[in-house]
C-alpha cells in the first residue's frame, strides 16, 4: 500500500469525523423540513454542492456514519452481556445460553437477504432503514422490559427476552445490507476515490462502537445495581436509547440524502434464472443439443451477459462452502470465550479494540513488508493463512481452559452427584464408599477438604451404606443421594463416636463470578453472624448455614468454619477452602484475542474486497448477501455441536481448532484451482451485453495475465473494510 495515500486517507478521514457534530438547527431544520412551508427551498439548499472541509465527502455521510456509530453500540452493547443475562437471569445452563445466543447472531445474518429484498424491490434503501431501525426500537424496550424482575414470573421473563431478540433480528439485519450501500450512493459517480475511503470510515465507525459498548455496557450490568441485583435492564435499556439516537440522526438527515428508487432486485432474477436453468435441465431428453454449462438451459429466457454474470458470481459463492468454519469460531469470542473470562479473576473484550489497531498495521506495514520480500500473497492466500490464525487462536483457547477448569467445579450429570467430606473429629478418618476408591487417603482433621467427587447412582437417587473408621474402630453412616446434586457430608465427635452429618449445596454456590460463604456451629446456641451486608443464621450443634455469595472478580469459594470453644469468652475462628481460587489472570486470554483478530483481518477484511472484485457491478449485492449467509451458517455449527457434542469445553475447543485447520487445506485445494476475472473488462469486451463461450475463456486467459504481471497490492485495492455490517 501506498504509505502516502494512507497518510492523506487518515487527514481526510479526520476532517470527516471533525464535522460530523453538525449545528443542532441545522439537524432540527433537516429533520422538520418535511413538514415546513420551506421544505422545498430549504432541500434544494442543503442537496446544493456542500462539501466537507473543502473536500468532495458529501455532508449527509455525517450522519450515516453517525448513525451506523449508535446502532453498532446499540448491537454490540446487548450481545456484550446477552450470554450472562441468560445464565444468571434466566438461570439457563451454558450450553443452552450458548446454542441461543448463536441461534440470535445467525438469525442476524439470515435477514440481511430480506432486508436487500425490501430495498431494492419496494421500499428503497432510506426507508427501509427507517421501518426497520422502529422494529430494532422496540425489539430492544422488549428486551429491557424483560429484564425487570417485577415484570412477571421467569415465562414471561423468558417470552419477552425471545421477542425482542427476534425483533432486534429482524431490524439489524433488515439494515445491514442498506446502510453502507445508501452510504455509496451519496458519491457522485466520479468521485470513486472518495467512496472507497468513505467506507474506511464507516468501518472505523463499527468498531469505534463496539469498543465502547463491550466497556461500558458490562459496568452498566455489574456495578450498577436495581432491583436487588445486577441491573440488566439499565445494560440493555442504553443500548435501545443509543439506537434512538441513531434512528433520530439518520432522519435528521433526510433533506440532504440523494435517495435512488427501487429498482427491482437482481437477487430475484438470479434465482428465476437458475431455477428456469434446472427446470430446463431436469426435462431435457438426451436427444436435446448438449449445453456447456447447466446455467446455458437458460438462454430462451435470460440475455447471454447475464447467464454469464451469474457463472461468476458461482464461481466465488463455490469458493464461499467451506467458510462458515471460520465464523464458527470467530463469533464464539461472545460466548464460549466471555464464560471462560467470567471464570477467570478478571473479564475484557479485546477484538473491537485490537481490530482498530492491526488494520492500519496490516495495511501499511505487514502487507508492505511482504510486497517486498516479493511474496505474491493474493487474496485467497490471505484468507487461508486467515484461517490458520484462527485456529491457533483456538489451540491458546485450548490451554487456557485446561488451567482455568483445574479449580471449576462443574455440576453432576444425571445418574451422579457430587460429595466432599469435611473431618472435624479430633483425629484422622478414612471414609470407604462400597463400588468405589473414591477417598482412599485418610481424611485429616480441620484441614481443607478433598476435591468434590462424582458419586455413581446409577438411577434418580440412591441409599449408601458408608464405613467411617477412626483409630482403627469403624463406624456406620447410612445416607440417601439424589442425581445431580452436590453435597456435604461433615463427621465429628460424639461422646459414644463418630457422628455424619449430610448437607445438601445449593446451585448458588457454584455460580460463576462470585465467592460463596457458610458457617459451621459447633456450640450448643444457635448464633447469628453478620459478615458486612450479609446475615448468616447458624443452627446450634454442628448446624451449617446457608450459602451466601460476595460478587469479586475471582472465581472462589470457601467453606468459612466457625469454632467455639466452650471456655466462656473464647471463640476461635477457623477458615476451609473447598474449592480453591481461580488464580488464572485474564491476560492469558490476550494471545487468543490477537490471533484471531489477526484472522479476521486476513479473512474477513480480505473477502470482502475479493467478492467485490470478482462480482459483476449488478451482482454485487448478490455476493455481499452470500457473504453474510456464511456467517449465519458459521453460527449455526455453534449451535449443532453446543447442543449435540456433549464434549468438555477444552476438547470442543480443539474440535474447532482441528476442524478449521482439515477446512483450511480444502479451501486451499479450491483457491488453487480458481482463475481470477477482471468483471470492468465485461463492458469493454462486449459492447453489445452479450458473450459466447470462446469470449469466456479469453477473459479468464487475460486476467490470468495481468494477475501474473500485477503486484497483488496494486491489483486490489481497499473497496469496503468491514466485517458485520
Amino acid at each position: 500500500m501506498d504509505i502516502g495515500y494512507s497518510s492523506k486517507l487518515c487527514i481526510q478521514s479526520l476532517c470527516t469525523l471533525s464535522l460530523f457534530s453538525l449545528p443542532l438547527s441545522l439537524s432540527l431544520s433537516t429533520f422538520l423540513s418535511p413538514f415546513s412551508p420551506l421544505s422545498g427551498s430549504l432541500s434544494l439548499f442543503l442537496l446544493s454542492p456542500q462539501k466537507l472541509c473543502g473536500t468532495n465527502y458529501p455532508v449527509s455521510i455525517s450522519f450515516i456514519v453517525v448513525n451506523e456509530f449508535c446502532e453498532r453500540f446499540s448491537y454490540y452493547g446487548m450481545k456484550a452481556v446477552l450470554t450472562l443475562y441468560f445464565i444468571n437471569y434466566l438461570h439457563w445452563d451454558q450450553n443452552l445460553s450458548t446454542a441461543v445466543y448463536h441461534a440470535f447472531s445467525s438469525l442476524c445474518y439470515f435477514t440481511p437477504v430480506l432486508g436487500a429484498l425490501i430495498a431494492d424491490s419496494w421500499l428503497g434503501k432510506f426507508k427501509t432503514i427507517v421501518y426497520l431501525s422502529v422494529v430494532y426500537v422496540l425489539g430492544h424496550i422488549v428486551k429491557s422490559v424483560g429484564a425487570i424482575p417485577s415484570v412477571g414470573d421467569s415465562t414471561i421473563h423468558i417470552v419477552l427476552s425471545m421477542v425482542g431478540l427476534i425483533l432486534i433480528a429482524f431490524g439489524t439485519g433488515g439494515i445491514k445490507p442498506c446502510v453502507a450501500a445508501f452510504g455509496g450512493d451519496q458519491f457522485d459517480e466520479e468521485h470513486t476515490n472518495e467512496r472507497r475511503k468513505f467506507f474506511s470510515i464507516f468501518y472505523m465507525s463499527i468498531n469505534g462502537g463496539s469498543v465502547l459498548s463491550t466497556l461500558i455496557t458490562p459496568i452498566l450490568r455489574g456495578d450498577v445495581q436495581c432491583f436487588g441485583g445486577d441491573c440488566y435492564a439499565l445494560a440493555f435499556g442504553v443500548p435501545a436509547i443509543l439506537m434512538v439516537i441513531a434512528l433520530v440522526v439518520f432522519i435528521s438527515g433526510s433533506g440532504m440524502y440523494k435517495k435512488s428508487p427501487p429498482e427491482g432486485n437482481v437477487l430475484l432474477d438470479v434465482c428465476k434464472c437458475m431455477g428456469l436453468a434446472i427446470k430446463n435441465r431436469w426435462k431435457s431428453s438426451k436427444y436435446d443439443p448438449k449445453k456447456k454449462h447447466w446455467l446455458d438451459w437458460a438462454e430462451e429466457k435470460y440475455p447471454r451477459r447475464l447467464i454469464h454474470e451469474i457463472k461468476m458470481v458461482l464461481r466465488v459463492l463455490v469458493l464461499y462452502i467451506p467458510l462458515p468454519m471460520f465464523w464458527a469460531l470467530f463469533d464464539q469470542q461472545g460466548s464460549r470465550w466471555t464464560l471462560q473470562a467470567t471464570r477467570m479473576n478478571m473479564a475484557f473484550m479485546l477484538n473491537a479494540l485490537l481490530i482498530l489497531v492491526f488494520v492500519p498495521i496490516f495495511d501499511m506495514v505487514v502487507y508492505p513488508l511482504i510486497g517486498l520480500c516479493r511474496i505474491n500473497l493474493t487474496p485467497l492466500k490471505k484468507m487461508a493463512v486467515g484461517m490458520v490464525f484462527a485456529a491457533l487462536a483456538f489451540g491458546s483457547a485450548t490451554l487456557v481452559e485446561v488451567n482455568v477448569t483445574k479449580t471449576v467445579v462443574e455440576p453432576a450429570p444425571q445418574g451422579q452427584c457430587l460429595l466432599q467430606v469435611y473431618n472435624l473429629a479430633v483425629s484422622d478418618v478414612k471414609l470407604n464408599i462400597p463400588g468405589s476408591n473414591l477417598f482412599s487417603q485418610p481424611i485429616k482433621s480441620y484441614e481443607d477438604p478433598p476435591a468434590y467427587q462424582h458419586i455413581q447412582l446409577g438411577g434418580h437417587n440412591k441409599t449408601i451404606n458408608m464405613a467411617v473408621t477412626q483409630n482403627e474402630i469403624p463406624y456406620q453412616c447410612v445416607q440417601t443421594f439424589t442425581e445431580q446434586k452436590a453435597y456435604t457430608l461433615v463427621l465429628h465427635s460424639n461422646g459414644s463416636g463418630i457422628v455424619c452429618q449430610l448437607k445438601c449445596i445449593g446451585a448458588e454456590a457454584f455460580n460463576m463470578y462470585t465467592v460463596s460463604n457458610r458457617f459451621i456451629n459447633t456450640r450448643s446456641e444457635a448464633v447469628n453472624i453478620t459478615v458486612g451486608a450479609v446475615d448468616f443464621y447458624v443452627p446450634a450443634d454442628y448446624g451449617i448455614s446457608p450459602h451466601n455469595t460476595f460478587s469479586v472478580p475471582a472465581l472462589a469459594y470457601s467453606i468459612n468454619l466457625l469454632y467455639f470453644l466452650q471456655d466462656p469468652g473464647q471463640i476461635i475462628l477457623h477458615k476451609m477452602e473447598d474449592v480453591k481460587a481461580n488464580n488464572v489472570h485474564i491476560a492469558w486470554q490476550i494471545p487468543q484475542y490477537v490471533l484471531i483478530t489477526a484472522g479476521e483481518v486476513m479473512f474477513s477484511i480480505t473477502g470482502l474486497e475479493f467478492s467485490y472484485s470478482q462480482a459483476p457491478a449488478n451482482m454485487k449485492s448478490v455476493l455481499q448477501a452470500g457473504w453474510l449467509l456464511t456467517v449465519a451458517f458459521g453460527n449455526v455449527i455453534v449451535l449443532i455441536v453446543a447442543e449435540g457434542a456433549g464434549l468438555d469445553q477444552w476438547m470442543e475447543f480443539l474440535l474447532f481448532a482441528g476442524l478449521l485447520v482439515a477446512v483450511c487445506i480444502i479451501f486451499s485445494i479450491m483457491a488453487y484451482f480458481y482463475t481470477y476475472v477482471d468483471p470492468d473488462e465485461l463492458d469493454k469486451l462486449f459492447p453489445d451485453k452479450t458473450v459466447n463461450d470462446d469470449d469466456e475463456d479469453n477473459l479468464k486467459k487475460n486476467q490470468k495475465y495481468h494477475m501474473d504481471q500485477t503486484d497483488d497490492s496494486m491489483y486490489l485495492n481497499q473497496i469496503v473494510k468491514s466485517t458485520n455490517m
